[in-house]
């Protein structure tokens, strides 16, 4: 949160849970859940923007779903807060909804995709969704997020379609598109420019990953052997991308909280022999230079930074979705972030 006020405008930051701040009830008997009663905000700050909200923009706890959470993964309990942002929405009476989450929200336990999805529409809600890659989108990097648009008395045809490209329209999420950019063309520049602070040094590596980097360099490599892997990510492991350097000519992989270590992806440096360093992980999560990942003082700790910016939403990503979900409401179309 620290973060996001040092970096945007914030006016107001509360602290609470989504589940504490929202009262509601699902009538989940008959064939079509709906709301008890109206959903009602408990907290001053959201309930005086009841009625003036315009967008509501919402990701609610995804890592009970992420396909990289192996202890609860779709079967945890911050999945339902995905249902509390739908009642939270209903409740502000906001005119535009986009929730994000990771593609494997859509195989929760609890179906909260689904129930969220009817209560909406049932509140008068025009509701489509869909999984998107940024490299889709002319981006640098291979992270797909699902999102979900939902539009308040809107045209559910002409929802779909704008958000499924097929509509014929500029305003279309994937219309006309520009052939996605590679990871260089986002940190490049960076690649001689290591400094001193967390945030501008690439971490420091054990004797045994430092071989494993010089072994994919000197033998121009981009995935390890599993000669050179550690016995618990030779054949049979899921993740293959595990000890790669990434692809100078080629969009960058998906970034997660696990930039610190090869042994979590690909995210040794395209062309230097090393990792790549917050700032660089920044670049590709499409974070402007001097947003407020670090303050004045000392700075955060490394593990902290991989957090935020690991489990961060590509801006690229979350404002084509936005601004194609806006576009609905009216007939100019408003700025894309790939004009």
């Amino acid at each position: 949160m620290d973060v996001y006020a040092r970096s945007l405008p914030v006016r107001a930051k509360i602290s609470d849970s989504l589940a504490t701040i929202v009262d509601y009830s699902v009538d989940r008997v008959d064939a079509d859940p709906v709301f008890d009663y109206p959903p009602e905000l408990l907290h001053n700050a959201l309930a005086a923007e009841v009625g003036t909200t315009d967008l509501l923009i919402a990701g609610p706890p995804c890592q009970g779903h992420s396909n990289l959470n192996n202890h609860t993964r779709r079967d945890d309990p911050r999945n339902d807060l995905f249902v509390a942002t739908a009642a939270i929405a209903v409740a502000l009476g906001a005119q535009v909804v986009v929730i994000e989450n990771v593609p494997g929200v859509l195989r929760s336990h609890s179906d909260v995709v689904d129930l969220a999805r009817r209560l909406l529409r049932s509140e008068g809600y025009a509701v489509a969704d869909r999984v998107v890659r940024m490299d889709e989108l002319g981006g640098w990097q291979t992270r797909a997020r699902y999102f979900m648009v939902a539009v308040l008395d809107g045209d559910q045809e002409i929802l779909e379609r704008t958000l499924n490209g097929s509509s014929g329209k500029k305003t279309d999420l994937l219309m006309d598109r520009q052939p996605p950019k590679d990871v260089l063309w986002a940190i490049g520049d960076l690649a001689d420019k290591v400094g001193n602070s967390v945030f501008e040094a690439p971490p420091v590596q054990g004797a045994e990953n430092a071989r494993r980097i010089d072994y994919l360099f000197d033998e121009e490599l981009y995935d390890l052997p599993n000669s050179e892997r550690p016995d618990c990510h030779k054949d049979g492991t899921t993740y293959t991308s595990v000890y790669g350097r990434m692809h100078p000519v080629k969009p960058a992989p998906t970034i997660t909280t696990g930039i610190g270590t090869p042994g979590q992806g690909r995210f040794i440096h395209p062309t230097r022999r090393r990792l790549i360093t917050p700032h660089e992980a920044a670049r590709i999560q499409c974070f402007p230079d001097g947003y407020g990942f670090t303050d004045n003082g000392e700075g955060p700790p490394r593990k902290a930074l991989a957090k935020w910016i690991g489990d961060a939403v590509p801006p690229y990503l979350g404002m084509s979705v936005v601004c194609a979900a806006l576009s609905v409401l009216s007939e100019k179309a408003p700025c894309f972030p790939w004009e």
